[in-house]
């Protein structure tokens, strides 16, 4: 299985003809064009809740809690200026892209700065349309004062990591049916916290592909050129990223084919929640920092500022990309599939075409069928040909 593994990590990342065109990018003045704001209290993080009201975007826009600043980068964050009294609840965003991303697809984010400090939960993730039966892949997600950033999947029962696949970072679960997920913690330094701010912020790269699922990170000082050197409307070799910091490769335990449909990206920051406001979670971190050693009570309760003066994401950017072939072009075109109100992604991608939408209309599908297939011919020609090595039938 490490071998297997292994081949599947090099079919995806390693191929010198793999590259990636533009399909979308969110910056500047436009960043947030193409977004939906939540608009609701946060009924998303399960018992106890988290401990916010993500606005709409017209009073979003309007408390200045998510804005374009001076120099151009999208600013996304709690509210750190209100008073707030005692069952009420602190204002923030969560925001999700008006299109769904499916197989063969690669997301960058480029961040100077993500939130942090006591009850704060930032993350970038993407979800199904089916939320939480079509998949969730967690890029950007930590609490507290924890040092590090921690990578997730979460799926429906019935999907094991493979323990070996080649990555730098540490896994901390396999099981990605689990409340908690398939956990991989970064290793390598200022990945969250005030240490990702300080070396200058850093750069996320998800590959979101029918062999597998893989999240890099790079600090500041360490991106590598193909993306420190791209623009908005160039394309991407994925060939210096080098070893993922998590990897998900499609392994006999789990066909992530069968747990993930077509995704979109979200950036929210929440409260407290059934992870950083958990007691055993927040009393050895936090509890010494307010006098009842309770997340609502000691942080949301009263003065935003200093508690939520860091509680705020930087983003230079948000790009979108599909699989090319090197010389070749494109090689298939983004497809959108109308049915009525409602778009589906192409049945020949999607695993489960028949899903249910979330209740936003005007998505999205953006997909890359003929590389989406070429990778799960190749993964199965080379699977059936290490079964017959380990069973000596090839020599």
């Amino acid at each position: 299985m490490r071998y297997l593994g292994g081949f599947t990590l090099l079919l995806c990342y390693s191929c010198p003809t793999l590259a990636f065109d533009v399909l979308r990018d969110y910056s500047g003045q436009n960043f947030f064009n193409g977004w939906d704001f939540y608009g609701y209290w946060d009924n998303l993080t399960l018992a106890p809740t988290g401990d916010v009201w993500w606005l709409n975007q017209s009073a979003a826009t309007a408390q200045n809690l998510a804005y374009i600043n001076s120099a151009g980068n999208a600013i996304i964050k709690v509210d750190n200026t209100t008073n707030v009294t005692q069952n009420d609840k602190r204002n923030s965003v969560r925001i999700t892209t008006h299109d769904l991303y499916d197989y063969g697809s690669l997301w960058i984010i480029d961040a100077l700065h993500i939130p942090y400090g006591c009850s704060v939960w930032p993350a970038f993730w993407s979800k199904g349309p089916l939320w939480p039966n079509d998949g969730e892949i967690d890029i950007i997600e930590s609490i507290n004062l924890n040092p590090n950033n921690q990578m997730a999947l979460h799926t429906t029962a019935g999907c094991l990591k493979d323990g070996s696949a080649a990555q730098t970072g540490r896994n901390a679960g396999l099981d990605c049916g689990t409340g908690s997920g398939c956990v991989v913690v970064e290793n390598q330094p200022n990945s969250y916290e005030s240490g990702f701010a300080a070396a200058g912020g850093g750069v996320w790269a998800t590959q979101f592909d029918v062999t597998g699922i893989y999240i890099w990170f790079w600090s500041r000082a360490n991106i590598p050129a193909s993306i420190s050197q791209s623009t908005s409307t160039s394309s991407i070799d994925i060939s210096d990223f080098g070893t993922p910091s998590a990897s998900y490769p499609v392994n006999p335990q789990c066909n992530l084919t069968e747990f993930f449909t077509s995704q979109q990206l979200v950036i929210d920051i929440t409260l407290c929640g059934d992870w950083a406001g958990v007691p055993a979670i927040y009393g050895p971190q936090c509890g010494s920092m307010g006098p009842t050693g309770d997340c609502y009570m000691d942080n949301v309760v009263g003065p935003g500022s200093p508690k939520y003066d860091n509680a705020y994401f930087e983003v230079r950017y948000v790009r979108t990309y599909t699989t090319t072939v090197a010389g070749g072009g494109s090689s298939a075109q983004p497809t959108t599939t109308v049915s009525g109100s409602r778009t589906i992604a192409s049945a020949s991608t999607t695993p489960n075409p028949t899903a249910s939408s979330d209740g936003k209309n005007g998505s999205t599908t953006l997909n890359n069928t003929s590389a989406a297939a070429r990778s799960v011919v190749l993964y199965w020609v080379f699977y059936f040909a290490m079964s017959c090595l380990s069973a000596g039938l090839l020599v």
